[in-house]
């Protein structure tokens, strides 16, 4: 039978994640669990009446485009690229002829992804009707 090994210095470290781990998502079940059971079904109402003045409150549908979660996520591929150029740029003397074209071959990569989103029309403002 063997034994576990305890003498590692990071074992009450691990423990301790696993124990914090389970009690996260115990705490998370329980809350959802409570909240589903405890929450007033009939609050609907309440919620579309009119409170002392103002217009009435009909229910609307989502209209936002998934033009600007497109953009938003464009945005951050482009960006998240570009973070990735400062590290090259601090090491550019170490890294040489060889970091030189890795990093044109990155810039090409980049360069052919926003020629692709462009021509699908990703980066055009859409009116919202």
């Amino acid at each position: 039978m063997e034994h576990i090994v305890t003498s590692n210095p990071y074992f009450g470290v691990f423990v301790l994640f696993v124990i914090t781990f389970g009690a996260f998502i115990t705490t998370t079940v329980v809350a959802r669990l409570a909240s589903r059971a405890l929450a007033r079904k009939d609050s609907e109402k309440i919620k579309l009446s009119v409170y002392e003045c103002g217009p009435e409150i009909t229910k609307q549908p989502n209209r936002v485009s998934p033009q600007f979660y497109l953009f938003a996520l464009l945005f951050l591929l482009f960006d998240v690229e570009i973070v990735f150029m400062f590290p090259w740029a601090v090491d550019f003397k170490v890294l040489g002829w060889f970091g030189f074209v890795e990093m044109l071959m990155f810039i090409l990569l980049l360069a052919i992804g926003f020629v692709y989103a462009w021509k699908k029309g990703a980066l055009q403002w859409h009116n919202i009707k």
